[in-house]
């Protein structure tokens, strides 16, 4: 066997190899659940886990904007008129660290007109008593200067101030606080007490809540499927997302769950992520409180038109979070709510008696973060060995099919050699031959051998019988 069979044979053989070990491995994902059990098992909220530092101390930065709904019209408002309001912000701080603005204007000296929430929150309770009482607490309001609106700085507003109406209850009630804020003892403090699975036993359960505030379910609301306390708090989910499932989260500061469903892949920093997003939705946290997106985006029409000034669009004013689908990391997340009252008219108060009944828009908070570049890269190079690891069976098929490749072109070659024809040089090989073509005669023959060969004139005898090449000089071999 020459040289050049025994590398076909070689190389054939090392082709079937590589092509039967590679689809084998292809077929049974071996090193694709490989993988993925491992990203199973470091991804849990234990103190071993890579995931539990970053998870404790989540390194995105988290901005908090705030933007007001300014009423332009509230005297035209109480006179049974459409309210007109105007956008203002955004007043921005960044969470979990030390408060840091960044707002478009400054929050201490900026005034908002905005609903009294206090005065309406008492009209609501107050809306199940008898008229006479309504009536007197009515008046004894109006001597306090409290009114329907107020004018307060968007600080007060949001951080808290000393509520006139609130103080008197509080003198009454201990238990009533005298001061208000939509974010009053919020600043620096934590959203309660959660208790989280780990996810050790089950990847699925990792980063779900057990218990807020040491309760399994709420009685907030009127289901029993509002008062569920179900999923994570939105800054972890479990690995392998795929966009089939529904994401749950618990929003504390709406005391209620949310589902998220699969909306679009997107690009974040050069991450392919999915995208989910919460559904349509308007959503009642309590009387005269409803929560619902900035400017009632994607709410019914009804709302958007009670009020002038609202211009809802999805760029502006859609809520999604961006999973990297691997590993359940957040990369982008935009969390953006809307703060209504109802407002209405309640007998005994008289002036709320020519209010139509409205669900008022005070603010909306838009909270976002984004992965930082640190961690972006640190989360490429994961994925670049996740997918050289899943992908490796694929790249020992490639290996297999270049090889059968170079394979038929040897095998071609060589039968090409094989069935090339040497051109020989007669004269060479056979000298005998090698005679000019006027040393030879060409005789008819007689097929009698007794008579003579020749005519008297000389020529050739033609009987038509035989005819036999002579040499005229022959020439032993």
């Amino acid at each position: 066997m020459t040289r050049r069979s025994c590398c076909i044979y070689a190389t054939g053989i090392v082709s079937a190899h590589l092509l039967i070990v590679g689809i084998a491995l292809v077929v049974a994902q071996v090193f694709q659940t490989m993988i993925h059990n491992r990203l199973k098992q470091e991804i849990t909220l234990t103190e071993k886990s890579q995931v539990f530092e970053s998870w404790k101390n989540p390194p995105p930065p988290v901005y908090m904007e705030y933007y007001f709904f300014n009423v332009t019209n509230p005297w035209e408002f109480l006179q049974g008129k459409k309210a007109s309001v105007k956008q203002i912000g955004p007043y921005t701080y960044r969470e979990y660290r030390p408060r840091e603005n960044k707002s478009a204007g400054n929050p201490e000296v900026d005034v908002v007109t905005t609903i009294n929430i206090p005065f309406v929150a008492v009209m609501n309770e107050l809306n199940s008593y008898s008229f006479l009482l309504r009536s007197m607490v009515s008046f004894y309001i109006s001597t306090l200067g409290v009114d329907v609106f107020m004018n307060r700085t968007v600080h007060e507003v949001l951080w808290g101030f000393k509520d006139p109406l609130l103080s008197k209850i509080h003198s009454m009630r201990p238990n009533v606080d005298e001061h208000f804020g939509l974010m009053w003892k919020k600043n620096g403090t934590h959203e309660g007490e959660f208790v989280f699975h780990t996810g050790e036993q089950n990847y699925l359960d990792y980063g779900k809540i057990d218990t807020w505030n040491g309760l399994r379910e709420m009685s907030w609301w009127s289901s029993n499927q509002s008062n569920m306390i179900n999923g994570t708090d939105g800054a972890v989910f479990h690995p392998l997302i795929h966009r089939n499932e529904l994401l749950y989260i618990f929003a504390a500061d709406l005391c209620r769950s949310i589902h998220l469903a699969y909306v679009e892949d997107v690009e974040v920093k050069g991450i392919q992520a999915y995208r989910f997003a919460p559904p349509q939705t308007v959503c009642r946290e309590g009387a005269p409180i409803v929560v619902s997106f900035p400017h009632f985006y994607q709410a019914d029409p009804e709302y958007i038109n009670a009020v002038d000034g609202m211009n809802p669009n999805k760029e502006e004013h859609e809520t999604y979070l961006d999973l990297q689908p691997t590993s359940g990391v957040p990369i982008r997340a935009c969390k953006r709510a809307q703060l209504n009252v109802i407002v209405k008219r309640i007998p005994g108060f008289p002036k709320t008696r020519h209010i139509n009944e409205t669900i008022f828009p005070i603010m909306f908070v838009n909270e976002t973060a984004t992965i930082d570049d640190e961690s972006a890269a640190q989360m490429k190079t994961l994925l670049l060995i996740v997918t050289l690891v899943s992908n490796f069976p694929v790249f020992i098929v490639g290996m297999g099919i270049i090889l059968l490749l170079v394979l038929v072109v040897l095998f071609c070659r060589n039968r090409q050699k094989k069935n090339e024809v040497k051109r020989i040089d007669f004269n060479e090989a056979f000298p005998s031959f090698a005679t000019g073509k006027d040393d030879t005669a060409y005789t008819q023959v007689s097929s009698k051998p007794d008579e003579s060969a020749e005519t008297p004139a000389g020529q050739m005898i033609r009987n038509g019988s035989y005819i036999a090449l002579s040499p005229v000089d022959a020439q032993k071999c």
